[in-house]
């Protein structure tokens, strides 16, 4: 008689649930997919708002977790260039349908059927995730499980954040949000050869953010960041990684003639005023960062691994989502937790 293997997964069992663990069947990949055994699976904001969702495009019971890590365990049908054993990640950037014109031209984030682990279908809060093949990321040698989980989300979109914005060799870029996300983009860019400018609130992130990378600190408790960029020569990028859309004007002001303002953060408030003189008589411009196709997440990886990048992490068992994810919430820890099934 045959036995059911089963993994532990953290899931929402209805609208308004808490999270529990709950022992799932293990089921085997269909065609096209992909089975991985998760090893470490990151916790970010935008799980805040997928565990209080009244609703789910797969309905429920829910498992959230985008920042994946973890080792193929069984192949469906079809599928090629992986292998059992691989070490792989997952993350925002789930699938996509393969024929429209975004994944046609190279494009497949912008998919209009792109679909996200833990949003589209059950994600990686879990000892076992079956994923789209074409989700899949190679981790290299040189990044362990837990600092390649968060490369799926937010070290992705740092590291577009940085080099799509285009700044030249020697360039001021400047990092607004020194949390998840902007740790990482302050030391891509620190990497990859600018003058970097960190700025956050308060002077405690000060040590932390000289020793990745900053060259300057603008404290937004004392000073106009607007102000400071431009004492500095203006910035040729900025990158917003902030919630909120509050500073974004000062950011703007603060950018050199033909600069460029990313914003990657998103929060409550999605809306925010500027003046068009400001854009117009600099040249400047502002646009959106939505994290990167595997390929991209790969680049950053290895990237991390040639010029010794890593995310800070704290690392707590699956079993604790709920607790990593209220401290989430009330702004603890400073950087990324990633929760590690309690079998690894």
């Amino acid at each position: 008689m045959s036995t059911t293997q089963l993994h532990t997964a953290m899931q929402l069992l209805e609208p308004g649930a808490e999270l529990e663990a709950v022992a799932v069947p293990t089921g085997s990949p269909g065609p096209g997919q992909v089975r991985v055994t998760v090893h470490a699976s990151g916790v970010c904001g935008a799980d805040i708002g997928l565990v209080a969702a009244r609703s789910s495009a797969y309905g429920f019971p829910v498992t959230p977790g985008h920042e994946i890590a973890g080792i193929i365990a069984e192949l469906g049908d079809g599928v090629e260039g992986h292998a059992v054993g691989d070490r792989v990640a997952v993350g925002w950037f789930g699938g996509s349908c393969g024929h429209c014109t975004a994944c046609r031209t190279g494009d497949p984030v912008h998919c209009p059927e792109r679909r996200t682990p833990g949003v589209s279908y059950p994600g990686g809060w879990a000892g076992s995730i079956t994923v789209p093949a074409s989700a899949l990321a190679a981790i290299p040698d040189g990044l362990t499980m837990a600092e390649a989980a968060p490369f799926g989300c937010a070290g992705v979109t740092a590291f577009n954040a940085v080099r799509t914005g285009h700044p030249q060799p020697g360039d001021l870029v400047a990092v607004l949000g020194i949390g998840g996300v902007g740790h990482m983009a302050l030391q891509f860019a620190a990497r990859m050869g600018y003058e970097t400018v960190a700025i956050a609130r308060g002077d405690d992130k000060e040590a932390d953010a000289r020793a990745l990378g900053a060259h300057h600190y603008i404290d937004s408790a004392r000073e106009q960041p607007g102000q400071a960029l431009r004492a500095l020569g203006g910035a040729a990028l900025a990158i917003s990684t902030a919630a909120s859309t509050g500073p974004i004007p000062e950011l703007v002001d603060g950018l050199a003639t033909r600069g460029h303002l990313t914003v990657v953060g998103l929060g409550g408030d999605m809306s925010v005023a500027l003046r068009v003189d400001r854009l117009v008589m600099g040249a400047r411009t502002v646009g959106g960062q939505l994290t990167g196709s595997t390929a991209d997440t790969e680049q950053a990886m290895k990237f991390a691994v040639d010029t010794g990048i890593r995310p800070r992490i704290e690392t707590v068992p699956l079993t604790s989502a709920l607790e990593a994810l209220r401290a989430l919430g009330e702004g603890r820890p400073r950087y990324r937790t990633v929760l590690t099934p309690d079998s690894h």
